[in-house]
């Protein structure tokens, strides 16, 4: 018998030897008093195990057969050996196997495909309700891991995430760079609007790690990276955390993909980069959609529009100040860029400008208001002479090689004699 049993009848006998009603035992055992006179009867017909349950020992009558069980199992080991319970039931169900997620885990267990979690030493975080619309607060990070696994490169998964819904938008790159991210942005600004602020870590693509330059000290400003410029030019508030546990959901999510996300692309056979920001897109996010987000406290949607003045193309790219040379071009990372011949405008040599790369690859150059279209200028020929004065070899010469041979006048040529303001001696001449 079980404890409570054992009290139940311990309550029963009082009620036999006249110390308790049927009212007052009902109440202590939390039960109707029609039950208490139920257990009475089956006490005094059976005695006290009346009060074990029938079906003690017997098998349930709803429990699963051993070859249904030894099945699923099967399909287990073969395809999702490296699976969670709760991701191989949702699998398993695609092929008409229908088995809950926690018998799923006892069955697992026991077949020491799953290893039961230890519990975690409890840490202290201050809780933070969710934003109460979509669009207040996005969070945005990074993870590099082998997405592919062997199948091919360690790849970047940037993300960004939203607060108040778990609504999510993310990307493959090759990098973690400026680039990517501000492709990532634009990627989320094109599909919802302008969220009010963006929450990210303190990694070097938010945070400047110099100072202010001079015409950023005349203009009042402080050193911004590219990307907080352009967070700046869209109006968005961007917000630093301190911790990792600061922004713990878009932690836990890349807990999540690196679980769900590596299996399910492994099924589908992605080996290529192209080929999982596909998967991601017309797969995978539409999912996510459908199982992980939840509905915010607000329905309205806080996200604002792009106004006519916010050209994406423009505000997402990298700027950096520089000066027009005398031949109408600029230098950017080693490279020469010129401006069109029917776009050179006065005041342009020697002017202090920006030139712009956009994410599309081409290069601008924003002059008082105007962009002008740049084109790469190819590097100068090689001299044909070394700085060594040794020619290469190979290399033909059409122009005469022999030096000039150098006129030595005699001793009694007139330009030794000559003596500024006086008449030479013709005598000396002879």
């Amino acid at each position: 018998m079980s404890r409570r049993e054992r009290e139940r009848l311990k309550v029963l006998h009082e009620v036999q030897a006249g110390q308790l009603t049927q009212v007052e035992a009902a109440k202590r055992m939390r039960l109707s008093t029609r039950q208490v006179r139920r257990l009475e009867r089956r006490v005094e017909e059976k005695g006290d195990g009346g009060l074990v349950h029938g079906l003690r020992g017997r098998a349930s009558n709803r429990k699963i057969d051993s070859r249904t069980e030894r099945r699923i199992l099967s399909e287990v080991r073969q395809h999702y050996a490296d699976f969670g319970p709760t991701l191989a039931s949702e699998h398993l169900a695609r092929q008409a196997l229908l088995v809950s997620r926690e018998t799923l885990r006892k069955w697992m267990i026991g077949a020491g495909l799953w290893r039961p979690r230890r519990k975690r030493t409890a840490t202290v975080h201050v809780w933070r309700e969710r934003r109460a619309a979509f669009g207040e607060l996005v969070m945005m990070d990074s993870s590099e891991h082998a997405w592919l696994e062997q199948r091919g490169p360690k790849l970047q998964l940037i993300a960004m995430i939203d607060d108040a819904t778990s609504r999510l938008w993310c990307r493959f790159a090759a990098h973690d760079s400026t680039d990517e991210n501000l492709r990532t942005i634009a990627g989320w600004l094109r599909r919802y609007g302008r969220p009010h602020a963006l929450y990210t870590d303190k990694a070097g693509l938010f945070v400047v790690n110099r100072p202010a330059r001079l015409d950023e000290q005349l203009q009042g400003r402080a050193a911004r990276t590219q990307i907080g410029r352009a967070l700046g030019e869209l109006e968005i508030e961007w917000i630093a955390a301190h911790s990792p546990q600061a922004k713990g959901r878009i932690e836990r999510l890349f807990e999540t993909l690196q679980d769900r996300l590596i299996k399910e692309m492994r099924l589908a056979g992605v080996c290529t980069i192209d080929a999982a920001n596909e998967f991601l897109e017309q797969v995978f996010l539409p999912f996510w959609e459908q199982r992980f987000t939840v509905v915010a406290r607000r329905p309205q949607d806080a996200h604002r529009r792009l106004g006519r003045e916010q050209r994406l193309e423009r505000i997402l790219s990298v700027r950096e100040p520089r000066s027009v040379a005398g031949d109408y071009t600029v230098s950017w990372q080693g490279q020469r860029w010129g401006v069109r011949r029917d776009q050179v405008c006065a005041g342009l040599r020697g002017a202090r400008v920006e030139m712009e790369r956009r994410l599309d690859g081409s290069h601008w150059l924003r002059f008082r208001g105007r962009y002008l279209p740049l084109g790469h200028c190819p590097a100068a020929a090689p001299s044909s002479v070394s700085p060594s004065g040794l020619r290469p070899p190979g290399l033909t010469d059409t122009k005469r090689t022999t030096p000039k041979p150098t006129h030595i006048p005699p001793p009694n040529h007139p330009w030794r004699t000559f003596l500024l303001g006086r008449k030479p001696d013709i005598s000396t001449l002879r």
